[in-house]
């Protein structure tokens, strides 16, 4: 079924009204990791090549060829990349350095320049760069120090910033970051 799912140009679509980009080239090849489904039932060749279109003159990736870099498509494709071994295909030096770059003073990282930070990118940027052997590149103390001021004291759970409110979302993700 998910080989049904390839569209030509090696993306992948998510329904049945052919909605295409990165998130979903990500959740095929984990599927079938998870399924011990080799990769080679797909067309491996233009999936990659999808995704090496979807690379930005920074080295991060976006939903689609020529899409601004975000934190959340750049897991997605890292992580596909991952899956299928060719982290060669990724500009390290780059990219490191634009996840880098997302962490902020308060500690927290952003999605994307001029943006706020959100616990939600904790996972979305630390999960890349651990992914790249490159968790040195953070202040590992400062993003738990940030994760912790956006707990809620009283009800628990975690927020997407200090003093907002705590969700299931941003507690899951502001744990495993």
């Amino acid at each position: 079924f998910i080989q049904s799912l390839q569209l030509p140009d090696g993306s992948f679509q998510g329904d049945q009204w052919g909605e295409r980009d990165t998130r979903f080239t990500f959740v095929a090849f984990a599927s079938l990791r998870l399924l011990k489904v080799p990769l080679t039932v797909l067309n491996l060749e233009t999936a990659l090549s999808f995704l090496e279109a979807c690379r930005n003159f920074d080295g991060g990736y976006g939903v689609l060829p020529g899409r601004e870099s975000h934190a959340g498509q750049i897991y997605c494709c890292v992580s596909a990349l991952a899956i299928a071994q060719r982290l060669d295909l990724v500009d390290r030096p780059a990219l490191i350095s634009w996840l880098a770059w997302r962490q902020l003073p308060v500690g927290g990282f952003n999605g994307r320049p001029e943006k706020l930070e959100d616990v939600c990118y904790s996972w979305w940027v630390l999960s890349s760069l651990c992914t790249l052997d490159a968790a040195y590149a953070i202040d590992g103390d400062k993003l738990a120090a940030f994760i912790y001021s956006c707990q809620d004291p009283v009800a628990g759970g975690i927020g997407d910033r200090p003093d907002d409110m705590a969700d299931i979302f941003h507690t899951l993700v502001g744990l495993a970051g």
